[in-house]
C-alpha cells in the first residue's frame, strides 16, 4: 500500500510497499506524490517495476557531478567550458536530490529558469552535459536502473542560423581595419578565415609544422569535434601564410595568441572603425563557406572535407547564397 507524508514545509514523501518491495520518493506536491505512488503500485502489479539501484538513491547529484568533473570532463574538448557546467549544476537546487529522485518535470522548471538568462543554444548544453551524467552513472558506475531525466524534458527550440553575408564593400574596410589593428595578427587572421572557413580556434591552434607550403596543405589537430582534417590551401591562402612565416621568429604557431576575448575584442574594435555592425568573427566562416558554394566547380562533399562540416544538413545550414548572385547564374 502507498503512504504519502509531508515533510517540511515543501517537500513530500511517497512510500509504497508492496510484493516485497519498498520504494520511497520525495516531491514538491502531494499530486506528484500520489500520481507517482499509484504508478508504482500498477507496475508492480504487472510485473514491470523495475527498482532503481540503492546507489542511485543515495549519490546526490552533487556527488555524482563531482565525480564525472575528475573522471569524464578531461577527456572532453572545452575542458574549462564544460568544468564551467558541471559547477553551474553544483550550484542548483537539484544538486542536493539524489540521482534517482530527480524527474524531467524538476528540470523542466530548471530549464525554463536558465532561459530567462541565457539563450536556448547555452540551455541545449548544459542539458546535454546532465544528459551524459545520467547515460554514464546508469552504464559505468553501477546505476542500472536509473532512467535519464533529461530524456523526458522539451529541449528549447534553436534559432535558425546567421545568415549574415560579408560585402564586397565592407570586407575592403573590415580588412584596412584589421590591418591597422594593434593585433598585427588581426589582418592575416581574418583574411585566412574568410579564405579557408577556419574557425577562430582552429587559426589559433594551426602550427606551422603542419602546413605544407609544397602539398598547399594545412593539417588542423584542434578543431571542434575532436577530428583532425586537411584543408587544401589556395593561392591566396598560401600567400597569407608566407607573408606570416617571413616575420614567424621561430615561433611553432603561426598564430602565436590565445584564441577567445583578446581575438573578438579586436575583430570588434576594428569592425566599429570600419563602421561595419552585427558582425562577428564566426560569420567570417559562414561567408568562406557560402563563397565556396557559390563556386560551379565543387561539390558538397568537397566543401565538406574543406570546412569540416560532418553531415550536409549542417553545411547546408551555414551556406547562405545570396539570390542575386544565384539568379545570374539561371541567366
Amino acid at each position: 500500500m502507498a503512504n504519502v507524508v509531508k515533510r517540511g514545509e515543501r517537500q513530500w514523501q511517497a512510500r509504497v510497499r508492496r510484493k516485497g518491495y519498498s520504494v520511497t520518493e520525495t516531491f514538491e506536491t502531494k499530486a506528484r506524490a500520489d500520481a507517482w505512488a499509484r504508478q508504482v503500485e500498477a507496475d508492480i502489479d504487472a510485473a514491470r517495476f523495475q527498482p532503481k539501484s540503492l546507489e542511485a538513491e543515495r549519490v546526490t547529484l552533487h556527488e555524482a557531478l563531482e565525480r564525472y568533473l575528475v573522471e569524464r570532463v578531461p577527456l572532453k574538448k572545452g575542458v574549462k567550458q564544460n568544468t564551467g557546467i558541471v559547477r553551474l549544476w553544483q550550484k542548483t537546487r537539484l544538486a542536493s536530490r539524489p540521482l534517482g529522485s530527480i524527474r524531467g518535470s524538476d528540470l523542466a522548471a530548471c530549464r525554463d529558469q536558465m532561459l530567462e538568462s541565457v539563450g536556448p543554444q547555452t540551455v541545449v548544453h548544459r542539458l546535454n552535459l546532465l544528459s551524459h551524467l545520467f547515460n554514464v552513472a546508469a552504464t559505468d558506475w553501477g546505476m542500472e536502473g536509473l532512467v535519464n531525466p533529461v530524456g523526458r524534458v522539451r529541449k528549447p527550440v534553436l534559432p535558425s542560423g546567421r545568415d549574415r553575408r560579408v560585402t564586397a564593400e565592407e570586407e575592403v574596410c573590415l580588412l584596412a581595419a584589421c590591418d591597422a589593428s594593434l593585433s598585427r595578427w588581426l589582418g592575416p587572421m581574418v583574411r585566412l578565415a574568410l579564405i579557408t572557413a577556419m574557425r577562430q580556434g582552429e587559426l589559433a591552434g594551426l602550427a606551422w609544422a603542419d602546413v605544407d607550403f609544397d602539398r598547399r596543405t594545412a593539417i588542423l589537430r584542434e578543431t571542434k569535434n575532436g577530428t583532425t582534417r586537411s584543408v587544401p590551401l589556395s593561392s591566396a591562402a598560401v600567400a597569407v601564410l608566407r607573408s606570416l612565416a617571413l616575420d614567424s621568429n621561430g615561433c611553432d604557431k603561426v598564430f602565436p595568441i590565445e584564441v577567445g576575448r583578446a581575438v573578438t575584442h579586436a575583430f570588434a574594435k576594428a569592425c566599429k572603425r570600419a563602421g561595419i555592425e552585427g558582425l562577428h568573427f564566426h560569420d567570417l566562416r559562414h561567408e568562406a563557406t557560402s563563397r565556396l558554394f557559390e563556386r560551379t566547380d565543387l561539390r558538397d562533399i568537397e566543401i565538406a572535407s574543406i570546412t569540416g562540416h560532418k553531415t550536409l544538413a549542417m553545411l547546408q545550414r551555414y551556406a547562405h547564397l545570396r539570390a542575386s548572385d544565384l539568379a545570374a547564374r539561371l541567366g
